[in-house]
């Protein structure tokens, strides 16, 4: 009898570490096939490069480095297993959408080697004609000739077969001065020498189309145009400090638009300045410029945007803060706060007195 209790027990143990070691397999599985997928939505791409010389363990690690791959151990098994150990030495534009096998076959493709590359960086509330200054000064292309594509009615139309948000219906008033301002989305780009305008001018707007394919419900539900959502958030990322403020200051702007108040806002003063916006100061002293971009004399939007926006510029546009307020006041003179904080008030005579408290230039 206890020989047979031994082996029962024996038994059991065997039947343990088995049962032990099919949940590490089953784990290590599951942890080796995730290791294998991408990493991320597509949102973000990096340039990687590939020194001469360097081994495929060395490669592997790099790319773990810069998040684009999960696991190098895994990563040098499975290239091992699979075939995959050919690399070129070059600087190669990856995204974070490639799964490992993606990434491995375009390493090992020569013709990915990126040309020589230029980075070149489009601020959030940049306009459209300062990006267009900037780009002539790293491409072959003029600031004119740059802004002629960009307001040309027959290129607008071609443009608006690939992307929905484009109308060139919307787009074909006199009263714009770019027609793709707002769409030239804030963003680090890598731009080969020999890139066309047109490449070029698609690429901003691809980066456009991602934040707009997020968020198409948004924009269809909003009771707005795209080119009204995106003029809104345009004012709001001028007008606004910082992200934490830009929800609230749309909750103001959409409550004025509601109430048909004009929106009184300074800085589509300094757009409907235009050639003649010197300083900032302008914009708070010029509100009698004769404009149609002057919401001191017009009511409602602007006819376009004063600027391309950013991501959450562009969400507050679609998704305000409820409240009460229809007046705010930054302390852009750090008289109540470092750095300047922006108060809100429900009445005129609440905000008249936060000018005055604040120093701001009264009309």
């Amino acid at each position: 009898m206890p020989k047979k209790r031994r082996r029962v027990k024996v038994g059991r143990i065997i039947l343990g570490i088995l049962i032990l070691l099919l949940i590490t397999a089953g784990s290590f599985t599951f942890y080796a096939y995730s290791a294998l997928r991408p990493m991320g939505q597509g949102n973000i791409e990096k340039e990687f490069e590939i020194q001469e010389g360097e081994s495929l363990s060395t490669v592997l690690e790099d790319l773990q480095k810069e998040d684009l791959i999960k696991n190098s151990t895994i990563a040098s098994l499975y290239a091992k297993m699979s075939g995959h150990e050919t690399h070129y030495a070059g600087t190669y534009l990856l995204k974070d959408n490639m799964s490992l096998q993606e990434i491995l076959a375009y390493i090992a493709d020569p013709s990915n080697i990126m040309a020589e590359t230029i980075h070149f960086t489009i601020p959030e509330g940049t306009w459209a004609k300062e990006i267009a200054a900037n780009l002539s000064q790293v491409m072959p292309y003029s600031q004119e000739e740059i802004l002629q594509l960009w307001n040309d009615p027959a290129y607008i139309q071609e443009l608006s077969k690939t992307y929905s948000f484009i109308d060139p219906s919307i787009l074909d008033n006199e009263q714009l001065k770019v027609k793709l301002e707002g769409y030239l989305y804030p963003e680090t780009y890598y731009l080969d020498k020999d890139m066309s305008l047109d490449a070029i001018t698609r690429a901003f707007l691809d980066q456009f189309n991602i934040v707009y394919q997020e968020n198409k419900e948004a924009f269809e539900q909003s009771g707005m145009s795209v080119e009204q959502v995106v003029t809104l958030a345009s004012i709001i990322q001028f007008e606004s400090g910082s992200v934490e403020d830009m929800k609230t200051i749309s909750g103001v702007f959409h409550n004025r638009l509601q109430q048909n108040m004009k929106l009184e806002s300074s800085v589509t003063v300094c757009y409907a300045l235009y050639e003649d916006f010197k300083d900032a100061s302008d914009c708070e002293t010029r509100y009698d410029v004769d404009s149609p971009y002057n919401t001191y004399q017009v009511e409602g939007l602007p006819p376009g945007p004063i600027l391309n926006p950013g991501k959450e510029a562009i969400l507050a546009a679609l998704s305000p803060e409820e409240n009460d307020y229809l007046f705010f006041a930054a302390d852009i003179h750090n008289v109540k706060s470092n750095p300047g904080k922006v108060y809100y008030s429900k009445t005129y005579e609440e905000h008249e007195q936060i000018v005055k408290d604040l120093k701001l230039v009264i009309e």
